[in-house]
């Protein structure tokens, strides 16, 4: 009995192995685009016209029209291109009715921002980094950046901090929720 049981756990061993490889087989790598372009990278939800959250893909985001922002960040070696819809853009689309949105990353790191940012500051969603579809790896699928380089005021900790990466979901809210 002592040997079935032995034997038993080693072909369990095998099956949990092979179901691992399928499963890694089906997950794009880190340094893939980072999520397919046939679903949402983005979902907005929350204080909405409508009410009912709105997905977006890659194209659709695209749509939106794509700005450029040349800037420095504290995260890169070097001053880098991104390119993304503008924030005001996407909020305006859905009909954001709230005075701060909820940014929410694939960890569910979550940071709040006002749409006062939006409206004040061509703030992007970037999508592409020097040309390159972002991926998760690199930030990516979505990076919130504020044009630093341009705007002296913004090269401070709260718009650093407010910079979220491989953001997945946006949340408009009435009011800030700390």
């Amino acid at each position: 009995m002592t040997r079935w049981r032995h034997a038993g756990r080693k072909g369990l061993g095998g099956v949990v192995a092979a179901l691992a490889l399928i499963a890694g087989l089906a997950m794009p790598p880190l340094d893939a685009p980072a999520l397919a372009d046939s679903g949402p990278v983005l979902v907005v939800s929350g204080a909405l016209e409508g009410g009912a959250p709105v997905g977006f893909t890659r194209a659709e985001l695209e749509a939106l029209g794509m700005t450029a922002v040349s800037t420095e960040t504290p995260w890169l070696s070097e001053a880098a291109v991104f390119e993304g819809p503008l924030l005001r853009d996407l909020l305006a689309r859905v009909g954001a009715r709230g005075a701060w949105i909820e940014a929410v990353a694939l960890n569910k790191y979550r940071v709040t921002i006002p749409v006062s940012d939006a409206l004040d500051h061509d703030v992007i969603l970037a999508m592409r980094v020097n040309g390159k579809e972002m991926s998760i790896r690199d930030r990516g699928p979505l990076w919130l950046i504020y044009p630093w380089s341009d705007r002296e005021e913004l090269r401070r900790e709260l718009y650093y901090s407010r910079s979220i990466w491989q953001i997945r979901e946006i949340i408009v809210v009435d009011s800030r929720s700390e």
